[in-house]
């Protein structure tokens, strides 16, 4: 085998005594010689073939417990912004524009904080499109729900502990009501639950055929945003940028008709503490979900690069290879 690393060790040629470069040869390929595509998002590359210190900044080599608690804190994160920017609303002025960029904003943060840990999911839709797309191990979708959905609840409930007893009553300009249904507000619905229903004091609605449409095609939307900004050839710097812009812009076109939720963890955490929203979740189940399996397929058919399916072996070899070359 060559030891011959100069060309890649820095920029003027000359190899660095104190940190070994791995050669080429070295670095797991796909069958046919294409380079195996990870999972992260912030992985910086270019035509050359990966190096270990390349590789090392995707979820590649992480466990997986590890990636399923960077899941669980982000999605959290994702929920506490845009569910308490959308709360507390009517008291701050933010309106649909500033619950979208609290959505589009904590996403970008927490993409660029924890994408290379877990590959910035925060999102079941988007994992389940990850996994149809060769970023994740199927055995590791299941896992990934429930982290997500165990960090968004958590945020609902720490958001639904906030709420002043007596602020559903004095915003409902002296009307009795409850919590639970001050806090529905933020959860996704359509029919008597839609925001239009609620403007309009129940005189018109969307109804489902609408919630079903826009949540499919916003999500499939979403999710092709994640998946061609954060594969091989692109610059992933700017992956959380398009990711959470992308959010936010869907969000906003979805939100007069079902409370924009392109995302079952954030429709699931607020479903739980409002009334009248936990019948409807299957809608937001099913339809982000058909939207991530159709980015998924579409993807496969259109990527113009070989797809190597990632499996969990992957992520130990990737583990193995960091550690080899590390300075002795």
């Amino acid at each position: 085998m060559s030891k011959d690393t100069s060309d890649l060790s820095s920029p003027t040629g000359s190899a660095s005594p104190d940190v070994p470069t791995p050669p080429v040869s070295d670095v797991p390929r796909a069958a046919g010689g294409a380079d195996l595509e990870p999972a992260g998002v912030l992985l910086l590359t270019d035509d050359r073939a990966p190096r270990a210190s390349d590789v090392a900044l995707a979820p590649l080599g992480v466990g997986l417990p590890g990636r399923l608690g960077a899941e669980a804190i982000g999605t959290f994160f994702l929920v506490l912004a845009g569910l308490g920017v959308a709360l507390y609303t009517t008291l701050s002025g933010a309106g649909a524009l500033g619950v979208s960029l609290g959505f589009g904003l904590a996403l970008i943060g927490g993409t660029i904080a924890f994408g290379q840990v877990s590959g910035g999911h925060f999102n079941p839709a988007v994992t389940l499109g990850a996994a149809i797309a060769g970023r994740l191990p199927w055995r590791d979708l299941l896992p990934y729900w429930v982290a997500q959905l165990v960090g968004g609840c958590l945020a609902a409930a720490a958001l639904y502990l906030t709420i002043p007893s007596a602020l559903p009553t004095l915003v409902a300009s002296g009307k009795a009501t409850s919590t639970r249904a001050f806090f529905a507000t933020t959860a996704s619905g359509f029919g008597q639950q839609s925001p239009l229903s609620r403007l309009s004091t129940g005189q018109v609605a969307f109804d489902l055929l609408p919630a079903l449409l826009v949540e499919i095609i916003s999500t499939a939307l979403f999710v092709g945003v994640f998946l061609a900004s954060t594969r091989r050839r692109t610059q992933r710097n700017l992956a959380p940028f398009a990711i959470g812009f992308t959010y936010a812009v869907l969000v906003l076109v979805a939100s007069p008709i079902s409370n924009g939720a392109l995302n079952p963890a954030r429709a699931t955490a607020a479903a739980i503490f409002s009334n009248g929203a936990f019948g409807q979740l299957w809608v937001f189940w099913l339809a982000p979900l058909v939207g991530a399996l159709l980015a998924g397929l579409a993807y496969r058919a259109f990527a113009a690069e070989p797809i190597e399916e990632v499996t969990e072996e992957d992520f130990l070899e990737e583990e193995e290879l960091e550690l080899d070359h590390l300075p002795s």
